[in-house]
């Protein structure tokens, strides 16, 4: 008799609803070329979560799912039944209770046999396996469940001084810490062993919490009678904590200590680097320093090398825009610019294109400040102003080691500018990136950087202006079928358009923190030069003018292209008017 053959996890997620067809054939594509599951691609898109990939999962193996995060499912939990060695290394959870020489075991990853032959000869017992989500049972494995989850978390600061009094932790940076705090405390008071464990397991707590909630940045902040902490998530800055003021010189030592920057001084910015492990994987931070009124004020940036390699299907490039981005990233020469303010994905833009074209017939070599993710096969070069290793000086000896491609960074002044353009002109592809309002914009920034007008003409081939607009939650958005005239007018919506499309509204619930909005995807503007521009440019034309060629000449504006996404249904014609420069009249 023929096996049945197993459904495939992108029909059962389209069966349960949870993602479209075509949001499937995407993230099927995205797998092959990164090496991902089809599932965890859904989730990175923000298609659907992990407990719905698990439940899916579950279907396709036959397996029971279990629900960590409700009452029911957790109270099955015996972890008596099991070393806690092996329920870490294996990321794993018993259930109920050992019938003869039968055990259940909780797992998040059916497919992995190697994991669970070697569990098996391990616990020399027969098991029956049930599934959960990995981030289920890593939190209930690493104690939330029991000390208040920071994502069910009443206080952060709760849940540290509770565990402040911790055995396990580091010795070794906390003999550091207490030296450092007894120095450091402005009032002259010196820190008590429980305030620097208190302040020591917070900021790892802290580090752990952000990440989870796919935070781009943590800023501690101090105030006249607290310390404030924020997270910016999808580009929106959102208050977590108000830590008492008593920890703040422990914690801006401890993430000092950890940055490896000077502790003892804080009168002048610094700027560090930390590594890490959040669910097994080493996360980057960059940590910049800055004195302020009441202390110092600490920005951690999260540097995770997952975004730097969403892919260029990821990006949210209409299909027609992303046809011309292929062909323009494949030219042999030329110089192809991004622009947009700062944290608009301009980075994620060119490692997403570098990423696409690296390969083994091709020598790559970036100058970059700071080098925010690394990439196999591409030399990466730092820029050290102290040192004199600045981007003129990287430039000139890149040219002197035959690229095909080369990355500016950022075009900060003229003379990067004259290398950069002199550099395509004599055979290579130059990416970099400048901080315009647009695309047109990008032409008449060089001239005013004194570069001459012929050279700008002749060298850039194409300039991508973009933004993040923070997209409506898959989980709680639904139809909106009163859409507010005014944003629909901002954004250029005609009532035909509205009726023919399918306009969603944010709700809100616990997926994404109530905000009714769950990641961000591009809004883009690609002006691709042409006989008619460079006449323009040759001419020092206004941006106007540039603008009216570029429209001419099939370019879709910021604002055009968000209208698409809000008629698509994956974002609001509020936040695009936001981010777009909408000319908004209230």
């Amino acid at each position: 008799m023929a096996r049945k053959e197993r459904k495939k996890i992108g029909e059962l997620l389209v069966e349960a609803g949870v993602a479209k067809p075509e949001q499937v054939e995407q993230a099927v594509a995205t797998a092959k070329s990164s090496r991902k599951r089809t599932g965890d691609v859904l989730v990175e898109m923000g298609v659907c979560s992990e407990e719905d990939v698990a439940r899916a999962l579950g279907r396709q193996f036959g397996m029971e799912f279990v629900n960590l995060d409700r009452l029911e499912g957790s109270n099955r939990i015996n972890r008596k039944l099991l070393a806690e060695d092996i329920i870490k290394k294996y990321l794993i959870l018993p259930v109920d209770q050992k019938t003869g020489n039968t055990m259940k075991i909780l797992v998040h990853d059916p497919m992995d046999l190697d994991a669970l032959s070697a569990l098996q000869f391990r616990l020399g017992c027969q098991f029956v396996t049930l599934i959960a989500s990995r981030g289920q049972i890593r939190r209930f494995v690493e104690g939330d469940k029991d000390e208040g989850s920071l994502l069910n978390r009443k206080s952060i600061m709760t849940a540290s001084v509770n565990v402040s009094t911790d055995r396990s932790r580091d010795t070794s940076q906390d003999a550091s810490l207490d030296r450092a705090t007894a120095s450091l405390d402005s009032d002259g008071t010196k820190a008590t062993a429980l305030e620097v464990g208190a302040a020591t397991k917070l900021v790892d707590r802290m580090i752990i919490d952000a990440v989870q909630r796919r935070a781009s940045d943590i800023h501690v902040e101090p105030m006249k009678e607290f310390v404030r902490v924020r997270y910016r998530i999808d580009g929106a800055c959102k208050e977590m904590e108000q830590i008492p003021k008593k920890l703040q010189s422990s914690i801006l030592a401890k993430i000092k200590l950890m940055a490896g920057v000077n502790i003892a001084e804080r009168r002048i910015p610094q700027d560090g680097r930390i590594k890490y492990p959040v669910d097994g994987s080493p996360i980057d931070f960059r940590v910049s320093a800055c004195p302020a009124y009441w202390g110092e004020s600490i920005v951690l940036r999260i540097l995770r090398p997952e975004s730097a390699r969403i892919g260029l299907l990821n990006l949210g490039l209409q299909q027609d825009t992303l046809d011309t981005f292929n062909k323009i990233i494949r030219r042999p020469n030329g110089i192809f610019l991004v622009t947009g303010p700062t944290g608009s994905g301009k980075t994620t833009t060119l490692y997403s294109a570098l990423n696409d074209l690296n390969r083994p017939d091709r020598k790559i070599i970036t100058a970059e400040d700071p080098v925010e993710f690394s990439f196999e096969g591409i030399n990466q070069v730092q820029v050290r102003e102290k040192i004199g290793l600045t981007f003129p000086i990287i430039l000139k000896s890149m040219l002197r080691q035959a690229p095909n491609i080369i990355l500016v960074g950022e075009i900060r002044d003229r003379e990067v500018a004259d290398i950069a353009i002199q550099a395509a002109l004599t055979g290579h592809l130059v990416f970099s990136t400048l901080h315009t309002n647009d695309a047109p914009s990008a032409i008449t920034r060089l001239i005013d950087m004194g570069v001459k007008p012929f050279l700008v003409a002749s060298s850039i081939q194409a300039v991508l202006a973009q933004r993040l607009t923070r997209i409506l939650c898959p989980e709680c958005k639904v139809r909106d079928e009163t859409p507010d005239p005014h944003w629909m007018r901002v954004a250029g919506i005609t009532a035909a358009e509205i009726a023919g499309s399918t306009i969603m509204k944010p709700v809100g619930c616990a997926k994404c923190d109530n905000l009714g909005f769950r990641g961000r995807r591009g809004v883009y503007e690609m002006m691709v030069m042409n006989s008619e521009i460079r006449d323009l440019a040759f001419q020092r034309s206004t941006v106007s003018k540039l603008r009216g060629a570029a429209v001419r000449a099939g370019m879709r504006t910021l604002l055009g292209d968000g209208k698409l996404k809000v008629l698509n249904g994956m974002t609001t014609a509020q936040e695009v008017a936001t981010f777009a420069q909408a000319d908004i009249v209230a």
